[in-house]
């Protein structure tokens, strides 16, 4: 795992697709990938985005995180995404979030194996192949992928199986066919990205 943190973006938000989509999150965006997907619709490049920056320690991403919570009533959560967020999240992170009452989500393409204790893992792999991470809470295939069989990853251990139209240019043409593969395949749900409609990160 890395000494310091590098954090491409950091804001109060609410989560836009899947399980927990509407819920309050400050949205951690960590720099990296160890891919490289020719459909990603996401920056996730430098540690100049929206409250980006590199944080030196644990502790300090954690209050910096914190700071961004509203709510001093409600259970905060963080939502680690990225590019790949298991490249940095480790267990220092991890307890340093908990100790502040934050409750962990990850959004993970399933290439590393997530540390213990996370309270909510969303897979997404992004090849045919079986991911390392075979557990979670909800896994989410975007469609139409090239050689991707959907049906690969029902065997595995996950609440919720989403299958989420790619965003590009032919998106409402990913969205029928992902409508359609729903209705042909009704272990799969739909995951539309909210935030998109909503105009938020």
């Amino acid at each position: 795992m890395s000494n310091n943190y590098r954090i491409k973006e950091m804001l109060l938000t609410l989560q836009g697709e899947g399980a927990m989509t509407g819920t309050a999150v400050v949205l951690l965006r960590f720099e990296g990938c160890n891919l490289n997907c020719d459909f990603c619709d996401t920056d996730f490049t430098g540690t100049d985005g929206e409250g980006g920056g590199i944080f030196n320690t644990a502790s300090e991403l954690a209050e910096a995180v914190q700071s961004k919570w509203l709510s001093d009533t409600n259970t905060p959560n963080v939502l680690c995404t990225g590019g790949e967020p298991l490249m940095q999240l480790d267990r220092e992170l991890i307890k340093e979030f908990h100790a502040k009452g934050f409750r962990i989500l990850v959004e993970t393409n399933g290439t590393v194996k997530a540390q213990k204790h996370i309270d909510w893992i969303c897979v997404s792999p992004k090849t045919n192949e079986i991911p390392v991470q075979r557990s979670g809470d909800e896994i989410k295939i975007v469609w139409p992928q090239e050689k991707t069989d959907p049906g690969k990853f029902e065997k595995l251990e996950f609440n919720y199986f989403w299958i989420q139209p790619k965003f590009d240019r032919n998106y409402k043409e990913n969205l029928k066919a992902s409508i359609e593969y729903c209705l042909a395949n009704p272990r799969w749900r739909l995951s539309i990205q909210t935030h998109r409609v909503m105009g938020i990160p």
